[in-house]
């Protein structure tokens, strides 16, 4: 008890030596503010994270590993800043500014635990891909810190991940057969993560051309480009389920961009996402992957449900439901559900070819394996940082509307692309997308009309 009384009682000595000692490290002493050796700390610093987040989807789909180290080092950078003056992080936006998207991040890292404290089993690794939403809260704080101009190298990092992404489906479609060819990923992904993570890079790196107003050619050359490649990646990839997210993606470049104003540009917004759906299926690759939509339904049609594509879901599915009549509220556990289905193929009530770890459906995955709890936490997670975006998307700040309108597109995309596969169960995806949400927020949370005002002391330009 001496021991813990004296802890208790130099607490704030160590605390205000620790602060010191990092304020020194990092030049935020009031002493040293106004001097050049200042200066150039405070300016490398913001240049290492505008590196790191352009980093984050740049390498996404060429390096393995390459966001969660940038995720690692934001959050490494978030804590030892938390000392400092400059970058202190403010835990009142995170309760009265975005309540909401808090909530989001931190739902599943308390229902998770609870589930296995109450179900008495311990599965470690099913907290992993979870915990980087609750961890990306403290790199929110840090990056509500740092200037909108260092943030604004996310779309930098979309164009180049897109068109890394491109050029990896360029130099396949030239040394490979077609056979090889027939669904493209990389060497730690498979075509559907691939694909629909390239479409997402590329429009987000098309609708982030609002940002650049310095070099505006080039930007605009770049980030097309981007798009581009970001289209044939996913087209190579043959993501059916992806495509699906291209009229939204469309209708959001278009509102991001002032093109819609009337109802009549409603129309012509319309009529254009259905012209570049039917171009993209009149295409070789997507009359195939139009062919193998139909004699999926074909042999669903002829009771072959379990040796394709759709009706292997449906299947899932199916089984899903089965699971939640049995367990409604909790489910039967996060990480057993191909346990559960393999008990099912045993007692006849599944075909053995779809015993699976996932549902290949968000939705499902959730409702069979953490029951009605879950469903209501991924409702949570999704509208979070949803709501903030839809209520700033008219914002007379450029830069905020721009954030908004690229943060409905992440978030609409990952409610999308969840219809028909597991989009959180990808450790990779899940870190880029609570790193998207982190990024594109704090550049919100430096809009003059939050209920804080503008946090931290850094121009928000």
């Amino acid at each position: 008890m001496n021991g813990i009384g004296y802890l208790a009682k130099h607490a704030s000595g160590m605390r205000q030596a620790a602060a010191a000692i990092i304020a020194r490290v990092f030049g935020t002493s009031e002493r040293t503010s106004g001097s050049t050796h200042f200066m150039i700390l405070e300016k490398s610093l913001r240049f290492l994270i505008a590196g790191l987040v352009f980093l984050a989807p740049a390498t996404t789909l060429v390096m393995r590993g390459g966001t969660g180290y940038c995720f690692f080092a934001l959050l490494f950078l978030a804590l030892a800043l938390a000392f400092t003056k400059r970058y202190r992080l403010d835990p009142r936006l995170l309760f009265k500014a975005f309540p909401l998207y808090t909530a989001g991040m931190l739902v599943f890292m308390v229902l998770l635990p609870a589930q296995q404290a109450v179900e008495g089993y311990y599965l470690p690794r099913e907290f992993d891909g979870m915990s980087r939403f609750a961890l990306s809260l403290p790199i929110f704080l840090l990056l509500a810190n740092v200037p909108v101009k260092s943030l604004k190298a996310i779309g930098w990092g979309c164009a180049f991940g897109a068109i890394g992404a491109g050029l990896w489906a360029l130099d396949s479609a030239m040394h490979m057969t077609a056979t090889e060819l027939a669904r493209l990923g990389n060497a730690y992904t498979n075509p559907i993560p691939y694909g629909n993570t390239a479409l997402l890079l590329g429009f987000l790196s098309a609708m982030s051309i609002r940002w650049d107003t310095d070099h505006k050619r080039i930007a605009v050359s770049v980030k097309l480009l981007g798009l581009a490649a970001g289209i044939y990646a996913s087209y190579m990839s043959g993501t059916r389920g992806g495509w699906l997210a291209i009229p939204l993606f469309l209708v959001l470049c278009s509102l991001n961009f002032g093109w819609i104003r009337h109802k009549r540009h409603w129309f012509a917004a319309v009529a254009a996402a259905v012209i570049a759906m039917s171009a993209l299926l009149a295409t070789p690759h997507g009359q195939e992957r139009l062919t193998a939509t139909k004699s999926d339904l074909t042999r669903l049609e002829y009771g072959a449900a379990a040796d394709s594509s759709i009706g292997a879901r449906l299947q899932l599915w199916r089984a899903s439901l089965r699971l939640f009549e049995a367990h409604p509220a909790l489910g039967i556990g996060k990480g057993r559900l191909e346990s559960s289905l393999r008990e099912m193929a045993k007692a006849g009530e599944v075909s053995p070819l779809v015993v699976n770890q996932r549902a290949h459906s968000e939705f499902f995955s959730t409702i069979a394996e953490l029951g009605g709890a879950g469903v209501l936490c991924l409702a949570l997670l999704y509208a979070g940082p949803l709501v903030y975006f839809i209520r700033h998307r008219k914002s007379p700040n450029s830069d905020v509307s721009t954030a908004a309108y690229c943060g409905i597109a992440v978030s609409g995309s990952v409610i999308i692309f969840g219809l028909s596969i597991d989009v959180f169960t990808v450790v990779m995806s899940t870190a880029l997308i609570a790193l998207f949400w982190a990024v594109l927020l704090a550049v919100i949370a430096h809009d003059a009309r939050m209920p804080l005002g503008k946090p931290g002391t850094g121009p928000s330009a």
